[in-house]
């Protein structure tokens, strides 16, 4: 009966009017996609939170250029975009690929279309994410992208990224085919992402991705802007060379256990990470919000979780990704006493917390739930005063690393160690 079924579909469909085979759509053998390039989509907040949005509530006729980095490179790639939090449907009109330039300016002669089932404009859906069509446009590993999508609107904004730590551009018109775009006065530049969520790209050869799920360290809070200088960014340098993907999942405000600045990392695993094409290993490096927000201006009267219940969050974590047969990678909390001086946020730091997160941090090293672990703590704590980062490490906040901070939690990592197989006995049952 099985080898019945191609046959009465493909007469079905014929006999429908669409002239192509049913076997027309798939991929040849030797297609391979990656995700090469994540920004973790998250729910714009209103006006009243502690920081703005620093992204229009409303886009109309105008055209939003993102780049983005590239991890490996690929024959051809394809666009993810997404209207996660999005209440209604969002239209998009032209949208275009290019590598990037400088100062918002692409490469003359490598801009392409951007196709969704053939046509040239698409739609998102409510709640949910778009993939485009592939694009034949050949790409190197560290590659730059410039996307540039034109919205007709209005369109509300609801999901985004807040912090990209790259300059992107949102101008009047439809400029999705300029190689520099003409910019006024009443354009905006911010480094918030926008509709764009994903890149993949396609291999020959079957490619593998490591995906980073953090909060601000690992989204780059304090890294240097337009530099790709946060620590999954420096990781995906030395990752290159094997030709392994390394995407960052971090969300500034992130927590383990409950929603901070987006979901938690609990609720989101599954589609910031183990969704992703080519996600073989996934690395964790989350928990100090949940530490340190209770008390402050994010969660006054949030009381801080028990060291088992960061626990047990941490045990669920793993549980999820290795019954997808994906390795994970404990990281060690960096220290951070005294940090944020001088904000509201002054009374994150407090020597109760800094005990947790070193109780923590020692059953990150010592339980076994881990494939393997990185100690950011040791690679970056001052040794004379080991609650406090070093100062070269310092992005002067006492929280956030700054850029040789974050090279430094990347060289940390054991590649080896980070590119092994699952255990056997984590994998998922075949039969």
């Amino acid at each position: 009966m099985n080898r019945l079924l191609p046959v009465v579909a493909s007469t079905l469909i014929a006999g429908a009017g669409l002239l192509a085979p049913l076997h027309a759509a798939e991929p040849a053998a030797d297609q391979y996609w990656v995700s090469s390039w994540t920004a973790a989509p998250q729910q714009v907040w209103d006006e009243s939170f502690l920081f703005p949005s620093n992204v229009p509530a409303t886009l109309r006729d105008q055209t939003v250029r993102q780049v983005a980095r590239l991890s490996v490179g690929g024959s051809r790639l394809r666009l993810v975009f997404s209207n996660l939090d999005g209440e209604q449907p969002l239209a998009l009109g032209r949208v275009t690929v290019a590598l990037a330039g400088e100062g918002g300016a692409v490469v003359p002669g490598s801009m392409r279309e951007v196709l969704f089932d053939g046509a040239s404009q698409a739609t998102i859906a409510a709640g949910a994410p778009l993939i485009s069509d592939a694009v034949a446009l050949p790409t190197d590993a560290l590659a730059r992208l410039a996307v540039s999508v034109h919205v007709p609107g209005p369109a509300a904004v609801r999901t985004f990224h807040w912090d990209g730590r790259e300059t992107g551009w949102i101008v009047a018109g439809e400029q999705t085919s300029a190689v520099e775009l003409s910019t006024g006065d009443a354009d905006i530049t911010t480094t918030a992402r926008l509709l764009l969520s994903g890149i993949e790209v396609e291999t020959a050869t079957p490619a593998r991705a490591v995906a980073v799920i953090g909060d601000s360290i690992t989204d780059g809070a304090t890294a240097s802007v337009d530099a790709d200088s946060r620590w999954p960014d420096a990781l995906a340098e030395r990752l290159a060379p094997r030709g392994v993907a390394v995407i960052n999942a971090g969300i500034s405000g992130g927590r383990l256990l409950s929603d901070g600045m987006g979901q938690s990392a609990l609720a989101r695993l599954q589609r910031d990470a183990l969704a992703q094409p080519g996600v073989r290993t996934v690395v964790v490096m989350v928990g100090i919000n949940d530490i340190a927000w209770p008390g402050t201006a994010f969660a006054r009267d949030q009381s801080r979780p028990a060291l088992e219940a960061l626990q047990a969050g941490y045990q669920q974590l793993v549980r999820q990704a290795h019954r997808h047969g994906v390795r994970v990678i404990g990281v060690t909390l960096t220290p951070f006493k005294g940090a944020l001086p001088d904000t509201p946020l002054a009374d994150y730091y407090h020597p109760q917390k800094d005990a947790l997160r070193q109780a923590l941090n020692d059953w990150i090293r010592h339980s076994g739930v881990f494939d393997a672990i990185i100690d950011a703590d040791v690679a970056l704590r001052d040794p004379g005063d080991p609650s406090r980062l070093l100062a070269r490490y310092d992005s002067g906040d006492h929280l956030h690393p700054g850029d040789e901070g974050n090279r430094a939690i990347a060289a940390a990592a054991d590649l080896d160690a980070l590119l092994a197989p699952a255990p056997v006995s984590t994998l998922p049952r075949k039969d």
